[in-house]
């Protein structure tokens, strides 16, 4: 079969959170041009736009890559499920919508893990310049009004909320209007990317519907990076017609997240020489720290039966949901309009540590991401875990084959500490389910249960309840030293004209959830590129970014 020659300025792989945002800040320049590449299609279809209808995209074996890690053995080898978005928007078209930025602290823990440039100071105007927020007062100088992306607050009209709100005051946490603030530290509501009842995935914020300079292949699987005279030059890509070469003639970068760029990296020969020999892949340079690093957050359900018929239960049956969908089909109201994530919080796991490293979920159901009740009665629950884990995993490639899913070993809970935090997770949901707010409605603990109180016994409910909130990153972590795998501006450690952008290139994991942190990684890296891939300074003049 004949390869076909496309060619652009700057070749994108991966149309999710970062890609999108990539391809429409580098093509708002008319004389650029941009070729974005996306393995799956439309984003399209009801079941994604339908903010309450999430956990099916999650099901979907297209719009999923359906990855599952490798027997954990610090949870009795059970494999966990990796789901990563493929299509249009990627993961930000299956995920459970929640808009967390992480804290202030997050982004000097990155300075100092050699990743210049991307202290707080520096990242927040491109948080800004990314959200929309439809809530809050422009008075509060963190949130940002006039971005693509647009972030409302949950109406809360559940008074469960409001009671889960008030009984964490009551356990003595603070409450916190715009847990966006940098602060992050206390309970309120809880961000969701929704606007007028309807997913706000990259795609759809930020991509245009016609840019004559941005052309879209979707369907499409990249197999290789070409790289030649030690400098990226093309991709190579095969669709169901036919394959296709496509050229770059100024950049190659990699948005496909932290699963698939690593595995791209080392399937191009940029990865550890002795592993990629083994597989039949000559070694381009000798990367071994490319696909290590990996980080996740883990999580529980702390499950409380309701006495007082005020939650989800009801609505949860067949005929339930075909109302909610009917209602949210008719005008984007309603149940159907909301991701139901609308209250949450971050709190310290003791009083020596400097800042927040558990957060909290809370629904007014007993349900799993599935869909499906935990419990046939009407319940509430929190999804709680620790935030700033100790334990890393890794990607690796199970063969040279593309279409071959790789390694994933996360080596959850490899780390004693982490262990101590996710104890105290659920023991601080206790205490807040057990204030006078909500003790009011509160019947039996459902999960874990009564009975489980030790440490061991939390330990053995972890161990086998325990899930990934599906916040993957760190596998081509950026700084300034030998064993990062890009730069501070995402560029490729020994191959020029090569770049990643996206949540792989994170030095470490932030506090909460990943979406957001991962479009204000595009955005800043994207006015790196504009002016002139490494001969300007963005932020400040002190950033430590030499361009």
């Amino acid at each position: 079969m004949k390869s076909k020659i496309l060619a652009a300025d700057y070749v994108i792989v991966g149309a999710g959170s970062a890609g999108c945002v990539l391809a429409s800040r580098l093509s708002e320049d008319a004389n650029c041009s941009v070729i974005l590449v996306e393995a799956g299609g439309t984003d399209q279809r009801l079941i994604v736009k339908m903010p309450s209808a999430f956990y099916l995209p999650m099901q979907s074996k297209t719009l999923n890559w359906g990855y599952r890690s490798e027997p954990e053995p610090h949870m009795h080898n059970r494999r966990l499920d990796c789901p990563r978005g493929r299509g249009m928007g990627g993961s930000s078209s299956i995920n459970g919508m929640v808009y967390a930025r992480g804290h202030a602290q997050d982004f000097a823990r990155w300075e100092a893990l050699g990743a210049q440039g991307w202290g707080y100071d520096a990242v927040l105007p491109y948080f800004k310049k990314a959200q929309g927020s439809r809530s809050g007062s422009r008075a509060e100088l963190a949130r940002g009004f006039e971005g693509p992306l647009t972030t409302t607050d949950g109406v809360m009209t559940n008074p469960l909320y409001g009671h889960f709100i008030e009984a964490a005051q009551q356990a003595g946490y603070p409450y916190r209007a715009d847990l966006n603030d940098g602060e992050q530290e206390g309970f309120g509501p809880l961000p969701m990317t929704v606007a007028d009842g309807i997913r706000q995935s990259s795609a759809r914020a930020y991509l245009p519907k016609s840019r004559p300079n941005l052309r879209i292949l979707k369907n499409s699987l990249v197999t290789k990076i070409d790289i030649q005279g030690g400098a990226a030059c093309a991709i190579e890509l095969k669709n169901r017609r036919q394959r296709l070469r496509v050229e770059a003639s100024q950049e190659v970068i990699l948005s496909a997240g932290a699963i698939n760029s690593p595995q791209l990296l080392m399937l191009s020969g940029i990865g550890a020489a002795d592993q990629l020999r083994q597989l039949g892949i000559t070694a381009i340079v000798d990367a071994p720290n490319v696909g290590k690093n990996l980080m996740d957050h883990l999580e529980v359900y702390v499950q409380q039966a309701c006495t007082q018929p005020l939650s989800l239960y009801k609505d949860l049956g067949l005929m339930g949901r075909a109302k909610i969908g009917l209602r949210w089909l008719y005008d984007q109201r309603g149940l159907g309009a909301t991701n139901h994530f609308e209250a949450g919080g971050f709190i310290r796991s003791s009083d020596s540590q400097p800042y927040p490293d558990i957060q909290f979920h809370f629904l007014p159901a007993a349900m799993s991401y599935d869909g499906s009740s935990k419990a046939q009665q009407h319940g509430f629950q929190a999804h709680v875990g620790p935030m700033l884990p100790r334990s890393r995993g890794a990607v690796t490639l199970r063969s040279s084959d593309p279409l071959q899913a790789p390694r994933i070993a996360f080596n959850y809970l490899s780390e004693t500490e982490d262990w101590r935090v996710f104890r105290e997770a659920i023991r601080a949901t206790r205490r807040i389910f057990s204030q006078p707010a909500l003790a009011t409605v509160a019947g039996i603990e459902l999960s874990p249960g009564a009975e489980a109180q030790s440490d061991a016994q939390l330990d053995e409910f972890i161990r086998n309840h325990a899930e990934s909130a599906y916040h993957p990153c760190g596998t081509c972590r950026m700084g300034n030293d030998s064993d990062a795998v890009v730069d501070p501006l995402g560029r490729v450690m020994g191959v020029e004209r090569l770049r990643v952008v996206d949540s792989s290139i994170f030095p470490h994991i932030t506090n909460g959830n990943l979406n957001a942190p991962t479009i204000m990684l595009a955005e800043k890296l994207a006015d790196a590129i504009k002016v002139g891939a490494g001969k300007e300074q963005i932020g400040s003049s002190s950033d430590g970014i030499e361009r």
